[in-house]
């Protein structure tokens, strides 16, 4: 970047250059829109591999930083913004004054395990908040812990955007870009990354931080080091004391010998004795993809003093209005003069309990932002059912047991149908995962049946299973999960699985 380039996107001033890596560069800069000072980070894409991979991988590290954005965690570094300057994308992030775990263990040497114990609270609480709203980090390390300034505050950066750049990966020429010793053997086996990768990857980090190397030890040669890593020979620890059990179940080779994130949160908490808190937050809210905006055909007369003087210049606007509410008033009458007339013939019609004028499915008793998540009204029919059309399905589509069934089902496609079970997985659910089809099925490949049993309803388009898994090379292992669906074209998705 020239000297007479050095503001990003017309906003963002770069003021000093505070750190480097594989995956890009890293400045304090300033928001000179808001006046505040931020990390601007630059992330760097492949070369070398033909313009189709570096439009992937643009494309790619746009998305996940999107997803990473939804994540708003006192432990976690705030992704404020994320836009595309000299055709790189450029994280707009939260500023911490800090070093990472990496600089301070270089600089200072391991932790003692009751200095480690109250960081790994820290640590493994963002991170079960990550996984509660289907994020996957895909890179703990200690470069990616900052330990502010003030000795107290801990925070994780870069959630899936290792991923999303390439970084931790063999190129086409065979090179390792980024360091493999603290991915999990799955990962280094090629696999994708899971919340359970996630797990074994705080297990390495901790036992750098109290053992002062990587589990695995260190190589010149990294094609050796990421063999010895997709082995799962770990070295044994011998200064994690009483950290020793939960830190050897966070290395177990296989994902599903793996305790999960939040049981993580509980066995450090014990050997904390409570001290540390753990932070709080309530699941983000999965947004809609973005799409042009649709003139409806009917629409809620406004109450009474809402209505606002438009700009100058909105006559036509105005006016399409004007004619949009006549017409929402026009059917509400021929509603209204409906029942009526079906009420003084005493005749059970369903227009007498009619659906939302919009056509959506969504029961009346919803909340107005669910319908982002219903069919455009462009796409549903204009007309009420006449008085001899069948009873409406859509309460019992939208019931809590149509939601479990959805579930089950879901399942019962695995792994003989799984172009049923894809097409039952959200867009978002894709996009957090990263996920292929090609992906999906290697996956599944490795299963003779799944079965999901003891389905719970939690609350409001949540709900928990147990889930068995039987392996087609022989073994049974049962894991208990929890979902967040939505409906799309009036069938249940599967949105997060935690």
């Amino acid at each position: 970047m020239t000297e007479e380039s050095r503001q990003v996107a017309g906003r963002y001033e770069l003021v000093e250059l505070i750190g480097s890596g594989a995956m890009g560069m890293v400045w304090r800069g300033e928001d000179k829109i808001l006046g505040r000072v931020v990390a601007v980070k630059e992330l760097l894409m492949p070369v070398n591999q033909g313009e189709d991979k570096v439009e992937e991988a643009r494309n790619r590290a746009m998305r996940e930083a999107r997803i990473a954005a939804r994540l708003q965690h006192p432990n976690a570094i705030s992704v404020f913004n994320v836009v595309e300057h000299e055709d790189r994308p450029w994280l707009i992030m939260e500023y911490l004054p800090s070093r990472s775990l990496a600089v301070k263990l270089r600089e200072d040497g391991p932790l003692t395990v009751d200095e480690a114990i109250p960081f790994a609270v820290q640590l493994a609480g963002v991170l079960a908040a990550a996984h509660r709203a289907g994020i996957v980090h895909r890179d703990v390390k200690p470069g990616n812990v900052l330990l502010g300034d003030d000795g107290t505050t801990v925070k994780v950066t870069d959630f899936g955007i290792s991923r999303a750049v390439g970084d931790v990966t063999l190129t086409a020429t065979g090179e390792i870009s980024g360091t493999p010793a603290f991915l999990a053997p799955e990962v280094a086996r090629g696999e994708d990354a899971t919340f359970a990768s996630d797990v074994f990857a705080l297990g390495a980090t901790l036992y750098m931080a109290v053992e002062g190397d990587p589990p695995f030890g260190t190589a010149d040669n990294a094609i050796a080091l990421l063999y010895r890593v997709s082995s799962g020979s770990i070295n044994p620890p011998k200064q994690a004391g009483k950290l020793e059990p939960l830190l050897l179940k966070l290395l177990e080779l296989k994902p599903e010998d793996r305790p999960s994130m939040t049981e993580v949160v509980a066995e450090l908490r014990k050997l904390d004795g409570g001290v540390t808190p753990v932070a709080t937050v309530p699941e983000p809210p999965t947004l809609p993809e973005a799409k042009p905006p649709v003139v409806p055909t009917t629409v809620a007369v406004p109450a009474e003093g809402a209505a606002a003087a438009p700009p100058a210049g909105s006559d036509r606007r105005r006016r399409g209005m004007i004619f949009a509410g006549a017409g929402a008033l026009l059917v509400v009458i021929a509603v209204i003069v409906t029942v009526v007339l079906t009420r003084n013939h005493g005749e059970e019609s369903p227009a007498a309990n009619p659906p939302p004028a919009s056509g959506t499915s969504a029961p009346s008793s919803a909340p107005a932002t669910s319908s982002a998540s219903q069919p455009s009204p462009s796409t549903q029919p204009s007309t009420p059912p006449s008085s001899s059309s069948p009873p409406s399905s859509s309460s019992a589509a939208n019931s809590p047991d149509a939601m479990a069934s959805a579930l089950r089902t879901y399942f019962s496609y695995l792994p003989s149908n799984l172009e049923s079970g894809w097409a039952m997985l959200s867009d978002g659910f894709r996009s957090s995962r990263g996920q292929t089809f090609d992906r999906y099925k290697s996956w599944w490949s490795q299963f003779s049946s799944v079965t999901a049993n003891d389905v719970q309803v939690t609350g409001e388009n949540t709900l928990t299973a147990k889930i068995t898994y039987h392996r087609a090379s022989g073994g049974v292992s049962n894991e208990t999960h929890h979902y967040k669906m939505s409906q799309h074209n009036g069938t249940w998705q599967i949105d997060v699985e935690s």
